[in-house]
C-alpha cells in the first residue's frame, strides 16, 4: 500500500519539480521537455490498454471478473494518464503565459496552478476510488515535499471524508461474510457510516448484550478495482522506464503485491491488532496503562467484515477537542512519540499508518491522557539485525556521530550516498544533520515557509537518487519513512510542543543495550548494557545543563550568547562559535564521564565473569 500511495506523490513531485526549477531559474526547458515525454506516455497508454486487460484476463477464471478487469485496467489507466499530462500542460502553458521578469506575477500563477493541480489528483483518487484515496492520504502528510496547495487540499478531503458504499452493498456484503443479516446479528445497526476511508467504512451498532460497536465494512468491489490497479501501476512504471530510463521505480510494484492483499484481509488486521495490544500491555512497555487498542470480535469478523468496540475520543490533531478534554499538546506528543519509538525499537512490531485519523485521544479509567490505536491493516515486523542497525543508525543521527551514521547507513545499502541516506530519514539537510546541537534540536522540524522550500528543492534536485536509494535500501525501510512521514505531521500539528528525539534516542540506547544482555545474558553483559545506558543520560545531561546556562546567559545580555541568533537553524536559532564552544567542553565532560563509567562497569563485568 506505501508503494502505491507513492505514484500520486511522485506525479505530483514531478510537476512541483518542473515548476520548482521554472520558478527558481526562471527557464522552462524542464517543463517543455516534459511535454513530447507525455505525450509518448499517451501513445503508449493506448497499447498498453488492451495488454493491460488481456494480462489479467488471461490470470482469473471467472468470465464476470474478467470482464470487469477488462473495463477497469483501461478505464483507471486512461483517468491517470489524462490526469497527468493535464497537469504536465497547465505548468507549461502558466508559466510561459508569464513574462520572466515579473517575479510576482509568476509567483501567482505558480501557485494557482498548484491549487488546480491538487484539485485534479483530489478528483483523480476520487474517481479511482478505494486505494486511490489512500495516495491523497499520503500526500496530505508531505508538508515538506510538496507544495502546500497539495498538502491542504488532500489533507481537508482525504482523511475521514471519503466516497461511501450504499446500504444494500454494505448489508450484502455482511450476509456474505457472516451468514446473516445486520439486523439478525446485531441488536441494532445504523445504515448511515459515521466515517470512510479508502478501504472501509464504519456504522455504529449495537450488540445484543447492549454493548456498542463499531462494524467495518470493506467497500464493495474494491478487491477487483485493487487487482486492475496493480496492473495499472506496474504498466505506469515500465511507461516510465521507457521514457526516463534513469528512473526504476519497480519497488512501487513489489510492494504492492506485498502489502495489498494484506490490507484488504480483515482477519490480518484483527491479528496485527492482538499483537499491539500485547506488546504495549507487556513488561516491555512503558506506555501499557495510556494506550489502548480497541477489543475486536472474532465472531463478527471475516476478510471483509471487522467488528469491535466502539471508543468516544478526539483526533490527536484537534486541538479545540484536546482542550476541551484539559490534554496538553506537549504531554500528548510525548505519548505519540514514546508509543511509536517502542513499536519500532523495542518490539520491531510496528503501525505504518498512524495518521491524524487513525489516532484518537480520550481520558482514560483513570483519568490520564489514553491514545487508542485504529485501523491495523498495515504493519510491519522488523527482525532483530535491522531493528538493531536502525536503532544504532538513529542514535548516530541524533548525536551527529559521522562515523556513526556512515557505518550503518552503509548496512542499509546506502553506501556512498550514505548524506542523502540520512537526510532522506531525518527531512534534514546534511550539513545540519552533522553539525554539533547541544539541545539534540538541529533534526527537528518546523512550519517555516523558508525551510519548506528549502527542502521541496532539495526533493526535485536529488529526485534521482531519492529513486535509486529506494530501490536498494531493506524493504523494511518504505514502510518506516512513511510511518515517519505521518508521525511528523502529527507532531507540526500539535506545534512541534517538545523535544521528541530525545525519546527517540533513549528507546534506542534501551533496545540496543536489551539486545546486548539478550545476546551474551549474565551480570557482565547486564552492567555494560547499564553502562552504556549511563553513557548516554550523561551526555544528554550535560547538555541540557548547558543549554540553560546559555539561555541564562543570552536572557541576562551576557557573553556571546546574547547575539547568538540569526539564520534558521534549530527552530530560528543558530549558536555562534563561543556558544557552541561552551556546549562542546560540556558534553566532552559528559563523555569523559561516561566512558569512565563504562570502564568501571567492564571492569566490574570481567571480575564478576
Amino acid at each position: 500500500m506505501h508503494a502505491l500511495r507513492r505514484l500520486p506523490v511522485l506525479l505530483a513531485q514531478a510537476a512541483s519539480r518542473s515548476a520548482w526549477q521554472a520558478a527558481q531559474q526562471q527557464q522552462h526547458s524542464s517543463l517543455a521537455a516534459a511535454a513530447p515525454a507525455a505525450q509518448k506516455i499517451s501513445i503508449g497508454a493506448k497499447y498498453l490498454f488492451g495488454i493491460g486487460a488481456a494480462a489479467w484476463a488471461s490470470q482469473s477464471d471467472s468470465v464476470a471478473e474478467n470482464a470487469r478487469l477488462a473495463y477497469l485496467i483501461p478505464t483507471r489507466l486512461a483517468r491517470d494518464v489524462i490526469t497527468a499530462v493535464s497537469i504536465v500542460v497547465d505548468y507549461k502553458t502558466a508559466l510561459n503565459a508569464v513574462p520572466e521578469d515579473d517575479e510576482a506575477a509568476r509567483h501567482d500563477a505558480l501557485h494557482a496552478c498548484h491549487q488546480r493541480s491538487a484539485d485534479k489528483l483530489l478528483k483523480l483518487c476520487f474517481d479511482n476510488g478505494g486505494i486511490y484515496i489512500k495516495l491523497g492520504q499520503h500526500i496530505g502528510q508531505l508538508d515538506h515535499l510538496l507544495p502546500e496547495e497539495y498538502v491542504v487540499t488532500m489533507r481537508q478531503h482525504m482523511l475521514d471524508k471519503c466516497p461511501v458504499s450504499a446500504w444494500p452493498e454494505v448489508a450484502q456484503i455482511i450476509r456474505e461474510d457472516l451468514g446473516q443479516p445486520p439486523e439478525v446479528l446485531f441488536k441494532e445497526f445504523s445504515t448511515t457510516p459515521i466515517a470512510s476511508a479508502s478501504l472501509a467504512q464504519v456504522h455504529v451498532a449495537t450488540a445484543h448484550d447492549g454493548s456498542k460497536l463499531a462494524v467495518k465494512v470493506q467497500h464493495a468491489g474494491l478487491r477487483e478495482s485493487c487487482a486492475a490497479d496493480v496492473t495499472t501501476i506496474e504498466f505506469l512504471v515500465n511507461a516510465v522506464r521507457v521514457v526516463f530510463p534513469d528512473f526504476n521505480y519497480m519497488w512501487l510494484v513489489d510492494e504492492i503485491k506485498h502489502n495489498l492483499p494484506l490490507e484488504l484481509d480483515f482477519n490480518h488486521e484483527m491479528a496485527n491488532a492482538e499483537r499491539c495490544r500485547r506488546n504495549l500491555a507487556s513488561h516491555k512497555s512503558s506506555v501499557a496503562k495510556s494506550v489502548h487498542v480497541p477489543a475486536v470480535y472474532p465472531q463478527l469478523t471475516s476478510a471483509r467484515v471487522l467488528t469491535m468496540e466502539f471508543i468516544e475520543g478526539v483526533q490527536v490533531t484537534d486541538r479545540p477537542g484536546l482542550a476541551r478534554l484539559g490534554i496538553a499538546p506537549g504531554a500528548l506528543a510525548q505519548l505519540v512519540s514514546q508509543t511509536f519509538n517502542e513499536m519500532i525499537f523495542i518490539h520491531g512490531d510496528v503501525h505504518c499508518d498512524p495518521h491524524a485519523a487513525n489516532l484518537l485521544v480520550r481520558r482514560g479509567p483513570a483519568g490520564q491522557p489514553q491514545l487508542v490505536l485504529l485501523d491495523h491493516g498495515l504493519y510491519r515486523q522488523i527482525d532483530d539485525g535491522f531493528r538493531r542497525e536502525y536503532a544504532a543508525l538513529w542514535r548516530a543521527l541524533i548525536f551527529s556521530d559521522k562515523a556513526g551514521i556512515k557505518q550503518h547507513a552503509e548496512s542499509m545499502n546506502a553506501g556512498d550516498a550514505y548524506p542523502l541516506f540520512a537526510a532522506m530519514l531525518t527531512m534534514r539537510p546534511w550539513d545540519q544533520i552533522v553539525d554539533f546541537d547541544p539541545q539534540l534540536e538541529h533534526l527537528s522540524l518546523t512550519s517555516n515557509k523558508q525551510e519548506k522550500d528549502m527542502l521541496r528543492g532539495y526533493a526535485a534536485i536529488y529526485a534521482k537518487q531519492i529513486g535509486d536509494l529506494l530501490l536498494r535500501m531493506p524493504r523494511p525501510l518504505l514502510l518506516l519513512l512513511k510511518t515517519n512521514d505521518c508521525l511528523r505531521s502529527v507532531d507540526l500539528s500539535l506545534g512541534a510542543p517538545i523535544n521528541t528525539f530525545v525519546i527517540t534516542a533513549k528507546t534506542c540506547n534501551r533496545a540496543l543495550a536489551e539486545m546486548d544482555m539478550q545476546q551474551s545474558p549474565g551480570v557482565g553483559s547486564w552492567l555494560s548494557a547499564r553502562a552504556s545506558m549511563l553513557r548516554v543520560e550523561f551526555i544528554m545531561a550535560a547538555m541540557r545543563v548547558m543549554g540553560l546556562w546559555v539561555a541564562v546567559q543570552r536572557a541576562l545580555g551576557l557573553g556571546a550568547a546574547a547575539g547568538a541568533g540569526r539564520g534558521l537553524g534549530n527552530g530560528g536559532v543558530v549558536y555562534d562559535e563561543g556558544v557552541l564552544e561552551q556546549h562542546r567542553r560540556a558534553a566532552e565532560a559528559g563523555i569523559v564521564l561516561a566512558a569512565q563509567a563504562d570502564d568501571s562497569a567492564r571492569t566490574a563485568a570481567a571480575t564478576a565473569a
